[in-house]
């Protein structure tokens, strides 16, 4: 059983995407790029000058930073100082293996170096951004954007397991594997929960129909942190990758 739960956790922090495509390479290439580090792994991060407030870009699960070319085009329109990582295992970052919990080491290295006003995070990106912002507790910071971020580990897990048919004694397994790599059980690394200590504006905003990331995790967010607001779309998926989307997020960093 401790064998299925090794292998299932070593599927589970395995990115199979997230590589850089030939298309995408013009646009990363348009930024300053900067190598960092955190314990001995690579960071790789892209960076558009801007004479505007600083904001720190964090990507999801199996994507990079190009991502955000969209974004990042309306943002260097109004003078953003703009930064985004590549996450742990994807685009040109290092390591073999992703946890949101490397991720959110990664963006506090980042976040030291640059001091954001504003973080926004898609996906586990957000999450990960939750999780460094709990445990460094940054004052610098003023603005908080998550975009379709899950709110339980517990819960991506469950689904997980499901999706691969892992028998309750495996997912046992699995638990008591994850409490023993990182102290701590999954139901124990919560979004939700790390936001109840944050006391920045935030905001959130989560597709209705997210066929990923139930739009339930939003409300639970939503919740937690003290001072969000929550938007709505309908029919944008989970990757939120759209002009409606990011005219909401360019609004409340101006607010």
């Amino acid at each position: 059983k401790t064998k299925a739960a090794s292998f299932a956790l070593r599927l589970f922090t395995t990115p199979m995407k997230g590589f850089i495509k030939k298309e995408q390479i013009k646009f990363l290439d348009s930024a300053f790029q900067e190598e960092f580090e955190y314990d001995s792994i690579p960071i790789i991060t892209y960076r558009w000058p801007g004479n505007n407030k600083t904001v720190l870009l964090a990507h999801g699960w199996e994507s990079n930073s190009a991502r955000w070319e969209k974004l990042v085009h309306q943002l260097k329109a109004k003078h953003y100082n703009i930064i985004a990582l590549d996450a742990p295992a994807h685009g040109n970052s290092g390591s073999r293996r992703f946890t949101a919990i490397l991720y959110s080491e990664f963006i506090n290295v980042v976040t030291q170096r640059f001091q954001p006003e504003i973080i926004v995070g898609h996906s586990v990106g957000g999450m990960a951004t939750m999780f460094a912002f709990e445990k460094y507790k940054y004052d610098h910071v003023e603005k908080l954007v998550l975009l379709g971020s899950p709110s339980e580990f517990h819960e991506i897990l469950h689904r997980y397991t499901k999706m691969l048919h892992i028998n309750k004694r495996v997912y046992k397994s699995l638990e008591l594997l994850i409490q023993e790599r990182f102290n701590k059980l999954p139901a124990e690394f919560s979004t939700a929960k790390s936001s109840s200590s944050i006391n920045v504006d935030g905001l959130i905003i989560h597709d209705q129909t997210d066929p990923i990331i139930p739009y339930s995790d939003a409300l639970e967010i939503n919740k937690h942190l003290k001072k969000s607001k929550l938007i709505t779309t309908q029919n944008l998926g989970h990757s939120l990758n759209d002009e409606t989307v990011f005219d909401h997020v360019e609004a409340f960093l101006s607010q």
